[in-house]
């Protein structure tokens, strides 16, 4: 008896009842057009800003759906020199996130571009620089062998995982691959946002690597995406939605694996989570206009290298309370001097105490 579609005689011939994903594909193509529409009108710079951290938050989040925590600075410093933006603070990065980063920005900027089985090969080497995934070694930039048993795709953490499925055994990845690049690659009357969620789950079942399939799912649906909107520039993060929607993400997952291959259900699913990462996308757009609102304000304000780099760092997000020891470190200066910095700006009327107390005293901004 057949347990997974990939089993399935018809494999991989998916199909799915267009009249039932029309009304949601509309609601997901029109906030697209707004979206797209609303940041064209902010101007270069601002839309720069909002790419930045789209892509910053999307990479950070397809990691964590993945286990694994990245420095957010280093992220962001890294896509900024890639982006050509002159921001303060810019921190050396580490060779995983150099990777990760240069997958996601093959995919988004270069979206137009074919995909071949040796830019795959390219993804993968560039998530795993070393050959290894944490301290076990694996097959780098190739299909994986199967050498230590069958490929299952598991969730949760260790000593308490769940098998959702068991992927394609590796002597049919070579067939199964070129399949998917030829019809990825094929220009067919397809809606790009159908496509892209066709994509991710087709390539998630086949589960070609040894490790990174998620990630790397999720770039080529990011990649499709990018197609649909006609633009490199991202606004919107389907990773950092599936981040927050992950056991959802999961069941349908496995349920669609134990199914047949009427993927209706699944492409619901995709399109739902897509019209969130879209309406979620408010909340980068408000960070970003906040940040402009501030540096317009503050323009012949006389401001020191440390006090702009703090406050570009509060602006973008600082994780934890701010205190005097917290921009001694960061700044490379002594108490003494990041005290004046901080009082220079409460008298300034960009900063303040907090009031909620506490062993240490915290500063906050005076505007939200």
């Amino acid at each position: 008896m057949d347990k997974y579609i990939h089993q399935l005689k018809s494999w991989p011939q998916f199909n799915w009842n267009n009249d039932d994903l029309l009304c949601l594909l509309g609601k997901v193509r029109n906030r697209q057009g707004k979206l797209v529409g609303r940041m064209e009108a902010l101007g270069f710079n601002l839309r720069k800003e909002a790419v930045l951290e789209t892509i910053t938050l999307d990479i950070l989040k397809s990691t964590e759906i993945e286990g694994e925590v990245l420095n957010p600075d280093q992220v962001r410093s890294s896509l900024a020199r890639r982006l050509g933006m002159d921001i303060s603070g810019l921190v050396p990065s580490d060779r995983n996130v150099e990777g990760i980063v240069d997958l996601m920005f093959d995919a988004t900027q270069d979206y137009d571009k074919p995909l071949t089985s040796d830019r795959l090969f390219d993804w993968h080497s560039s998530l795993f620089p070393i050959g290894k995934n944490g301290i076990s070694r694996i097959t780098i930039g190739a299909w994986r062998k199967d050498s230590a048993g069958p490929m299952q795709v598991v969730s949760g953490a260790i000593g308490k995982e769940k098998v959702h499925f068991q992927a394609p055994d590796a002597t049919r990845l070579e067939s199964e691959m070129i399949a998917f690049i030829n019809w990825f690659n094929k220009d067919e009357n397809l809606d790009p946002v159908i496509k892209a969620g066709v994509a991710h789950l087709w390539f998630v079942s086949i589960h070609p690597f040894d490790d990174g399939n998620g990630r790397m799912a999720r770039a080529l649906a990011d990649m499709l995406l990018a197609r649909a909107d006609g633009s490199p520039q991202r606004y919107y993060s389907m990773s950092a939605q599936i981040r927050l929607e992950r056991k959802g993400y999961y069941d349908i997952l496995e349920k669609t694996q134990q199914g047949n291959l009427d993927i209706t259900d699944w492409l619901k699913w995709f399109l739902n989570c897509l019209l969130n990462a879209l309406n979620s996308t408010e909340t980068i757009l408000a960070k970003v206009l906040l940040k402009a609102k501030f540096w317009n304000l503050h323009a012949e304000t006389a401001l020191n290298d440390r006090q702009k780099l703090m406050l570009n760092k509060l602006l973008d997000g600082f994780a934890g309370k701010l205190t005097t020891s917290k921009w001694a470190k960061i700044t490379k200066c002594s108490a003494d001097s990041a005290l004046r910095d901080i009082q220079d700006l409460i008298n300034k009327g960009i900063l303040r105490k907090e009031t909620s107390g506490g062993r240490s005293t915290n500063y906050e901004f005076t505007i939200k």
